[in-house]
């Protein structure tokens, strides 16, 4: 009996085995093969970005001349036939300052707008020099032969000689004084339209030079003098103008009551201060002018018809 279930136990015990070894996976990959290297690997060259033969060839601006054209390059004419037109199909036409004035008026008299509103002049100046420079933002200050402000301008005087306080006083200045009015003025008790300086007392004012900022006194804007009389003189009724985003003029040049002639004569007065700030032997200065009142829309004008004639030939 013993032998018996000692055979049945190995019967069961092998098929148990059987079992186990049927069911267990079975590994059948073969053994890889790994390749041995016997030489270095080669640097992967990087590309050199200042390799010439990569640079990519900038091409040039053409300059299309259109003298000569039936029609200028990219339009349809250069001059409308219609009334009504779209605009971007044909140049902006230029207008004379007579025309350009007198369009000005018409369009005041058919909107029924106020008759005494200013009249201003935008220009854009070529401001490029050699060797990628530039010409300095520049502000000048000029005698208008017909002034349309009603008020003078309020006038500061430093110095700390009393004599010349009084005398700056009797001349019109607002105010006149030394060191004693830093104070005021950082206070916001008094202000004034310009502020003039003899030049010993300019070193005692750099308090005042972030409150004042453009109206702090300089050489270039000939805010400092030691000649007081005479920059009373300009800076009283004097009309004051100044490059902005480093090649913009706007400033206002009359009112749209006054005759054609002032106006006229303003701008050119404007203009031909403007051209006295460009640099020998370049050429023209302002590349584009538009005139405008408050109420209107813009005007482009030709300025070399208000420059004058002499100063035209002495620039050639």
């Amino acid at each position: 009996m013993a032998t018996c279930s000692r055979a049945v136990w190995k019967v069961l015990a092998g098929c148990q085995k059987q079992l186990l070894s049927v069911n267990a996976p079975t590994s059948t990959a073969a053994p890889r093969n790994l390749p041995v290297r016997t030489f270095a690997a080669v640097k992967a060259l990087k590309k050199d970005k200042k390799d010439t033969t990569d640079k990519e060839v900038k091409k040039k601006r053409v300059v299309v001349d259109d003298k000569d054209r039936h029609k200028p390059f990219g339009k349809t004419a250069w001059v409308p036939v219609d009334d009504v037109y779209i605009m971007r199909y044909y140049p902006r036409t230029l207008h004379s300052t007579a025309d350009t004035i007198g369009m000005l008026k018409k369009f005041q008299v058919l909107d029924f707008t106020p008759s005494n509103q200013p009249v201003y002049v935008a220009l854009r100046l070529d401001m490029k020099l050699e060797k990628k420079k530039k010409v300095d933002p520049f502000v000048s200050t000029v005698h208008l032969p017909h002034p349309f402000k009603t008020e003078i301008n309020k006038v500061l005087v430093f110095t700390e000689d009393p004599n010349q306080a009084r005398a700056a006083q009797q001349n019109g200045a607002a105010f006149a004084g030394g060191v004693e009015l830093i104070q005021p003025i950082l206070d916001d008790e008094i202000s004034a339209d310009f502020y003039v300086a003899v030049p010993e007392i300019l070193s005692k004012l750099l308090p005042l030079k972030s409150k004042l900022r453009k109206k702090f006194p300089k050489n270039k804007r000939g805010t400092v003098s030691p000649n007081i009389s005479k920059a009373l003189e300009l800076f009283k009724t004097g009309h004051e103008y100044m490059v902005e985003s480093d090649c913009y003029i706007s400033t206002q040049i009359a009112t749209l009551d006054m005759p054609s002639e002032h106006i006229c004569a303003n701008l050119r007065t404007i203009l031909t201060d403007v051209c006295s700030y460009r640099p020998a032997n370049m050429g023209p200065f302002i590349e584009r002018a538009i005139m405008t009142s408050q109420t209107s829309e813009a005007i482009w004008f030709s300025a070399e018809d208000v420059l004058p004639k002499a100063t035209e030939t002495n620039d050639q």
